[in-house]
């Protein structure tokens, strides 16, 4: 009797056979297929086979407002109907467009005067290093070229962006970093040789931004690039007064200051911006993720009026400025922004997460008392455990032992979704409507994770 696969079986099958999964290893995926998710609420979340999982990382960071915000999705269908599509060529414009881009200055750092309106936090980072280029030759210094970032930052993954990235996996095989793309290290506390001193963390950073600079050449280097609290490379929290000694070190030194705020923007640390809880007013800010809750996909990069007018002005007279694409200022990209952002204001969900920040933050330094956690660290509802084979002496597990993707599957059995790092980092970051006793669910399942990992017999090994 001939039988017909079930849905889920289909689908896999199609999976795997066709669509190319971002940051995997291909043929790994290809042998444990895709887990499907079909529906979401909240923080929680339900794959096709109906089981529920509280989602701690708010998708890949970005959605901010939950999932099932109606209000957002009336906003988009009703862009879709009235204009689905408008150029930005030809100085054509939507209104959505030109109100967000108002808002956007509106809400940010008063440095910042002008809009680029991109399709994700990757092409933000792209225009940035373009604009940057263009800002020093049109001001008479060429040579600056030198690009300087921090060691474990992420910027994307474009073929420029992912040089700024310090992460190997996006170097390996890509011939990158690029020539003119250098990094220093990372003002990472837990690993700092001084123990973790704030003063001696930030002093260092400093010394670095000097001295790397004045290798290259003052006169060489175009701009410094961060982000200020360092996401992908493993939810690194800077200690206060970081980010504005870097800033005035910076200009000091006459380079750019750009602050990557795809992760930690609106609202994810406590304000709208991270760098405004040190009164930072950066050159240029790159924005994506929680801009549209990840509903649709947008970003954009700001500028200062400064580096605007310095390209304005010295472009030969009728000659267009060669940077753009077909879906910059996309209308219903612009649409679905506003609405997010009104919710962040309006509709209470900053002052929601900032009030229940706390309990995330007692949740997480309570897990400090596991046997495996050696580090809880966080920012507002931005957070990370970093785990240890020695908590005293801090020694980490053996990369070669391949917990990562382990410790994800055990997380999923447990109805839990947060980022598990290589390197035995777990990464939070869910909905800034996650309530209080969602919370404490959250890290009751993760506790139930970690007591897993603990029965380990290589974990048990490695631990002595």
């Amino acid at each position: 009797m001939l039988t017909s696969a079930s849905p889920h079986d289909v689908l896999t099958d199609l999976d795997r056979r066709h669509l190319v999964h971002p940051v995997a290893h291909w043929r790994g995926h290809e042998a444990c297929g895709p887990s499907i998710l079909a529906s979401g609420q909240g923080v929680w979340l339900q794959d096709d086979q109906g089981r529920e999982l509280l989602d701690g990382f708010a998708g890949l960071w970005c959605v901010n407002v939950g999932y099932g915000q109606e209000s957002v999705v009336q906003a988009a269908t009703e862009q879709l109907r009235r204009l689905p599509y408008a150029t930005g060529y030809f100085h054509f414009a939507s209104e959505s467009a030109i109100r967000l881009a108002a808002k956007l200055v509106d809400i940010s750092p008063a440095s910042l005067s002008r809009v680029y309106l991109t399709l994700g936090g990757s092409e933000a980072v792209d225009a940035a290093v373009r604009f940057i280029t263009l800002y020093w030759n049109s001001v008479g210094q060429p040579q600056r070229k030198q690009f300087i970032a921090l060691q474990r930052g992420y910027h994307g993954s474009s073929s420029t962006g992912a040089g700024l990235t310090a992460l190997p996996v996006f170097h390996r095989g890509f011939d990158l970093p690029l020539p003119n793309q250098h990094h220093i290290p990372s003002p990472y506390p837990y690993r700092h040789p001084s123990g973790g001193d704030d003063a001696a963390v930030i002093a260092d950073s400093v010394a670095q931004l000097r001295a790397k600079v004045a290798e290259l050449g003052p006169q060489n280097v175009a701009a410094f690039f961060c982000e200020p609290i360092q996401g992908s490379g493993g939810v690194i929290v800077p200690p206060a007064g970081w980010l504005k000694a870097m800033a005035d070190t910076a200009r000091e030194l006459g380079i750019l200051f750009v602050v990557d705020e795809v992760i930690t923007g609106f609202g994810r640390t406590g304000p709208m911006f991270a760098c405004q809880a040190e009164g930072v007013e950066p050159d240029l800010m790159t924005v994506a993720k929680g801009l549209t809750s990840g509903y649709v996909p947008m970003g954009a990069t700001l500028m200062s009026e400064a580096v605007y007018a310095a390209i304005a002005d010295a472009a030969p007279q009728g000659m267009a400025i060669g940077h753009g694409a077909t879906y910059s200022a996309h209308p219903v990209g612009a649409a679905v922004a506003l609405e997010v952002l009104r919710l962040y204001e309006d509709g209470g969900i900053l002052a929601h997460a900032q009030a229940v920040a706390p309990r995330f933050a007692a949740a997480m330094q309570a897990l400090t008392a596991h046997p495996l956690v050696g580090d809880a660290r966080q920012r507002g509802l931005l957070g990370a455990l970093e785990l240890v084979a020695d908590k005293a002496t801090r020694r980490a597990f053996d990369p070669a032992l391949g917990l990562g993707e382990r410790i994800f599957g055990i997380a999923l059995r447990h109805g839990v979704i947060f980022r598990s790092f290589n390197d035995h980092i777990l990464g939070f970051a869910p909905a800034l409507t996650i309530t209080e006793a969602e919370i404490d669910e959250l890290f009751a399942r993760v506790r139930r994770v970690l007591d897993d990992v603990l029965t380990l017999p290589e974990v048990r090994t490695a631990m002595g």
